[in-house]
């Protein structure tokens, strides 16, 4: 299983999935307005979690992963699939759905 180390997530995507959560942005309070929870837009920026083994290629080898668990990484609104796992809300999607890493 791959996993981060302070993650304790005990799930492990297959083939080349990988296992995202959302960086929730630093909220700003312009005027003292506050925008509620169900009006803000999804947070693109999540940490990669875990990571399948890859795509295995038509010799029998696997094509290693761009990403590695601990980067940060931008992702669609709407890319994956969500599921929750001891409370905490994840995304699961293929390696090709992430956009790009950031840093």
């Amino acid at each position: 299983m791959v996993a981060s180390k302070n993650s304790g997530v005990k799930v492990r995507p297959l083939g080349n999935r990988v296992l995202v959560r959302r960086l929730e942005p630093t909220e700003e309070v312009h005027g003292g307005i506050i925008i509620p929870d169900t009006a803000k837009e999804k947070p693109m920026e999540a940490e990669v979690v875990a990571i399948g083994k890859g795509t295995r290629l038509d010799d029998g080898s696997r094509a290693p992963f761009e990403v590695s668990v601990g980067d940060t990484v931008l992702i669609g609104k709407y890319a994956g699939t969500e599921i929750k796992f001891d409370g905490e809300e994840y995304q699961i999607l293929k390696e090709d759905e992430i956009l790009g890493i950031v840093g």
